[in-house]
């Protein structure tokens, strides 16, 4: 399923060291040649200071080759300016460290940097040291002591452009050390300042109209997104409120409609829970029909089997085109860095969603059909019909006659006013946001570039 991998599509959107995991998941799978794989991690790890992990690489891949002087060259040269970097930062610390320092210092940043100005001889150029440790111990692989530096230097700091550099890397380092809270409040924090701040202290400088770099901004952000949505535990539905919002939906079709492959699975994966009467938001429960009229909007530019699924169930209405395309999503969700872990309920949910649809179409159903349509034994279909109507809504609505070994669905008629509600839904929402848009006036083009300014260059 090597057509279907989208790992050569969003690594271009990483930070190289998010890429690292990336490419550890496809040895593996081995969806590619091991070879090839281990060539692109060096490539990688060249750029970096994790010079013992370059050198291994280069080992296994050139075994009968002498390992090259620039590897020791480089070492020496990393080792020096950790010294360096961590005597100055030190000195640093040691300030700031100060109970009687901590219990002077107010919300205002100027005013603090004052204070250690007049009490301590500590200035703004001094405070930078942080950052520069930071990401000089991110370049080495210690992320958890790069988001020590990173966060001390951030709440200290005047500088916009280097505080927004810091928050891209204060991500990162939360996300290789599986802080998923921590994380998950970094990228919420990250995103207020990419929305409401202006484009200009977003990306370091270049020739670009402002609303182009917020997007390539919003882009990046979306793609950093993933690691977290698809860890913490409540990731889903926050990955559908999110990207369902009219700004950022606008930013994957634009930039990146790849992401409906997440934005589609993360819907199923929450449709059985919210049928079953989890709470859930309004946009969540019903996201699955927005995201359908997505995937048709921009199928001419993006489509895989998991947005084929969807497709084919409530576009087409044809459930052996979607028995076929779950088939074949089942093995992409499988092979999918993000996605692996949830093959298991991401199947139990699709199933769930075929028996839903299959059985609003039809009064008198055949277990035995049924079964068949999910993929399922007679026996096992029998087991997961029974459990599925037990565990959700559809048991006010389905009865089961083991006699004549089929579900009878008895529907009370909707009422005019809720088929009006379910008309209506989002209007209001949608004309709100609408408004909004048309309220802001547009801004001049300011200076910026496509790529944020984060710890370290990207891929």
């Amino acid at each position: 399923m090597a057509e279907y991998d989208l790992s050569k599509t969003i690594i271009p959107y990483l930070d190289r060291h998010l890429a690292f995991p990336l490419l550890a998941h496809l040895v593996e799978i081995s969806l590619f040649p091991v070879e090839q794989v281990q060539a692109a991690q060096y490539e990688l790890a060249k750029g970096t200071n994790m010079l013992d992990y370059a050198v291994s690489l280069f080992e296994q891949l050139h075994p009968d080759e002498e390992i090259p002087e620039e590897f020791s060259g480089k070492r020496e040269k990393a080792v020096s300016t950790n010294e360096r970097l961590q005597l100055e930062a030190q000195a640093v610390l040691d300030v700031i460290e100060n109970p009687d320092v901590a219990q002077a210092l107010r919300q205002d940043k100027n005013q603090n940097l004052q204070y250690l100005k007049d009490n301590y001889n500590l200035t703004l150029e001094q405070i930078t040291v942080l950052y520069n440790f930071g990401q000089f111990q991110y370049t080495y692989g210690n992320y958890s002591g790069a988001a020590d530096y990173l966060y001390h230097f951030r709440v200290l700091s005047t500088d916009n452009d280097l505080n927004t550099s810091a928050h891209w890397g204060k991500l990162a380092s939360d996300i290789l050390t599986g802080k998923w809270e921590t994380a998950l409040e970094e990228l919420n924090t990250l995103r207020d300042v990419v929305d409401s701040r202006s484009p200009s202290t977003l990306l370091t400088a270049s020739a670009e109209p402002a609303a182009l770099t917020q997007l390539h901004s919003r882009t990046w952000l979306v793609h950093w997104s993933l690691f977290v949505y698809f860890n913490h535990p409540q990731g889903r539905t926050l990955l559908l409120e999110t990207f369902l919002s009219p700004t950022y939906l606008n930013t994957i079709q634009t930039s990146c409609p790849w992401i409906l492959r997440y934005i589609a699975t993360a819907a199923i994966l929450s449709r059985k829970s919210a049928a079953g009467g989890t709470a859930a938001s309004s946009r969540v429960r019903h996201s699955i029909r927005e995201i359908v009229k997505v995937i048709q909007t921009e199928e001419y530019q993006y489509q895989d089997p998991v947005t084929s699924f969807l497709k084919e169930l409530y576009v087409e209405f044809d459930f052996e085109a979607a028995q076929r395309e779950l088939t074949l999503a089942d093995r992409v969700v499988g092979d999918d860095f993000f996605l692996g872990e949830f093959r298991e309920e991401f199947l139990d949910n699709a199933r769930y969603l075929i028996s839903e649809a299959y059985c609003r179409i039809h009064q008198r159903i055949d277990i035995g059909d049924l079964s068949e349509r999910l993929n399922l034994s007679r026996d096992e279909g029998e087991k997961w019909i029974v459990n599925l109507i037990r565990e959700t809504r559809m048991g006010a609505e389905a009865k089961i006659d083991l006699e004549k070994n089929v579900i009878e669905i008895h529907r009370s008629p909707l009422p005019v006013y809720q088929s009006v509600i379910e008309k209506t839904r989002g209007l209001a929402f949608r004309t709100q946001a609408l408004g909004t848009s048309m309220l802001h006036s547009p801004q001049q083009p300011q200076q910026g570039q496509p790529q944020p300014a984060v710890v370290e260059g990207a891929v």
